[in-house]
């Protein structure tokens, strides 16, 4: 084991919206931080935090059980090869929260075990709800929330259930995000046809980036923006690349299903004063967040600890 891997407590990197961005960083992660002797995967996050896009990245070509377009594989390739008694693939995806409707606990966690007995390799969603009766950690553990976590467990922990505490509360605010994102590029490319070139991302917040200063005041958008937000529009998935909102809004959306159900439930929102000119990317970017943090210097959004 290189030593880049051995004394990795933790990596944390931004949950990025889109299905491009999140396989992007799941191949990444996977090229970093993913051994050839890692047999049980943990994978904890809520519905809609992204979990299936990012194991296509670290595992492109896998058959996922069940997917964020709503593809259902029956039977679970582990389990129909467990009933079997016949591993043939490599690695096996299981979802915990969507099999419990096709299986008994103890059916799948017994197939887990077999499969690893055989050296096989097994990919397992909201493994939290399994490892207490499975009674062994995993090889790694990814948690997706507003931030995506990477730990490689030990005697003494993360423990699954540490993580889930931390990204279910979390992927909350990157919903409030999101969605704020969306009423505010709708604001943009309407009332002003300014398209933003480039999305980015800020500790409880979203960047947009134009490579010229645009002449619209952010003081103006923002209240349009807590206009849109008070009149606590429904947002709904529409598409893999839309999303509608209210009862006429249709909006472009490479992340149609990290949002909050409705405009309201977007708190805190503002923007910074003024667009921030970035010197190594040569561009102005519009921040805005979802925090009731007060902004003293800019530099120090991405805080660290407390």
């Amino acid at each position: 084991m290189s030593p880049s891997i051995e004394q990795l407590r933790y990596a944390t990197f931004y949950a990025p919206r889109g299905s491009q961005r999140m396989q992007n960083l799941g191949n990444q992660i996977s090229q970093v931080y993913l051994l050839p002797s890692d047999k049980l995967i943990g994978i904890i996050g809520d519905a809609g935090s992204g979990k299936s896009l990012l194991i296509k990245g670290m595992f492109p070509g896998l058959e996922l059980t069940n997917d964020d377009d709503g593809i259902n594989t029956r039977p679970a390739p582990l389990m129909r090869d467990y009933t079997k008694h016949k591993f043939i693939s490599h690695t096996y995806h299981i979802d915990l929260r969507f099999e419990l409707a096709f299986s008994q606990a103890f059916e799948l966690i017994d197939a887990i075990k077999a499969a690893l007995h055989e050296k096989r390799r097994v990919i397992v969603e909201h493994f939290d709800s399994v490892y207490e009766q499975l009674g062994i950690n995993a090889d790694i553990l990814i948690g997706i929330g507003e931030e995506v976590i990477v730990a490689r467990p030990n005697l003494f922990g993360p423990e699954p259930g540490d993580i889930k505490k931390t990204v279910y509360k979390s992927l909350l605010l990157r919903r409030m995000a999101h969605s704020a994102e969306d009423l505010l590029v709708h604001i943009l490319e309407n009332d002003y046809q300014v398209v933003c070139d480039g999305h980015g991302d800020v500790k409880h917040g979203f960047i947009l980036s134009f490579n010229k200063k645009p002449r619209v005041s952010l003081a103006v958008l923002e209240k349009k923006v807590k206009a849109l937000i008070q009149q606590d529009l429904i947002i709904s998935y529409l598409d893999p690349t839309h999303i509608k909102i209210g009862k006429e809004i249709i909006q472009y959306c490479t992340g149609p299903r990290t949002h909050v159900n409705s405009t309201k439930q977007i708190e805190n929102f503002r923007l910074l004063e003024d667009y921030v000119f970035d010197p190594q990317k040569q561009c102005y970017e519009l921040v805005g967040m979802v925090s009731s943090d007060a902004i003293q210097d800019i530099h120090k959004i991405n805080h660290f600890g407390d």
